[in-house]
């Protein structure tokens, strides 16, 4: 059982897929707290529902980022977190983070990564007319979408997908893979070697590449 903190700045779709697999005993976790830095996040809500802790730490009240994420780190170890999961978390983590939780935060992005980081990437998507999109599930590192690659999953784009298409199907997927990889971590089969994520033990876990018609 791994004990995981949240961070969120928006509605909060993962945190409540993965809120809805821990309550149907499909996921070794327990959420000890739900960070926002956005007190209006509508994510909130799904963690005050199902009992969770939350607090609110506003980034603007902070001068320097690191001020910031110093604030949020004393917060998580208070309540005894072991893993951080960013489920659409809007704001870059710094090394005092990284440092404070190193090979220990997770983040998801709706992209086949290395393609399309940054914001927006599934208007990227479908405006650059790729047959296959997804997202991934990576350890964060120093740099924006970079991280060593936990687990991806991919969807079709038709020709004629706008950017809410593409959208509404990759996140589908992402409301499967990243309760896996926590589920992974949780089991302590992640083993990480430079880029890459090897698991331990047999892969029959594992979903093949998902694709959402």
């Amino acid at each position: 059982m791994v004990a995981a903190g949240v961070l969120i700045s928006g509605t909060g779709s993962n945190l409540k897929a993965i809120i809805d697999r821990v309550a149907a005993g499909q996921l070794d976790c327990t959420i000890r707290v739900v960070i926002s830095n956005r007190r209006e996040a509508g994510g909130l809500a799904h963690a005050e529902a199902a009992g969770i802790p939350t607090r609110v730490i506003d980034h603007k009240a902070f001068a320097a980022r690191d001020d910031f994420d110093r604030a949020v780190v004393d917060a998580l170890r208070a309540a005894g977190v072991e893993l951080v999961v960013l489920a659409g978390f809007d704001r870059l983590i710094t090394t005092t983070f990284l440092e404070a939780f190193p090979l220990r935060i997770m983040n998801i992005h709706p992209a086949l990564l290395p393609a399309f980081k940054g914001l927006h990437a599934q208007r990227q998507a479908a405006e650059y007319g790729v047959k296959i999109a997804g997202a991934t599930v990576h350890f964060v590192d120093e740099h924006t979408d970079h991280g060593p690659i936990i687990v991806q999953g991919a969807v079709a784009v038709r020709p004629d997908d706008d950017e809410d298409e593409v959208r509404a199907r990759i996140l589908a997927v992402e409301h499967e893979i990243y309760p896996r990889a926590i589920q992974l971590f949780a089991e302590g089969r992640l083993e990480v070697d430079g880029r890459r994520v090897r698991v331990r033990g047999p892969d029959q876990g594992l979903p093949p590449p998902l694709i959402h018609w």
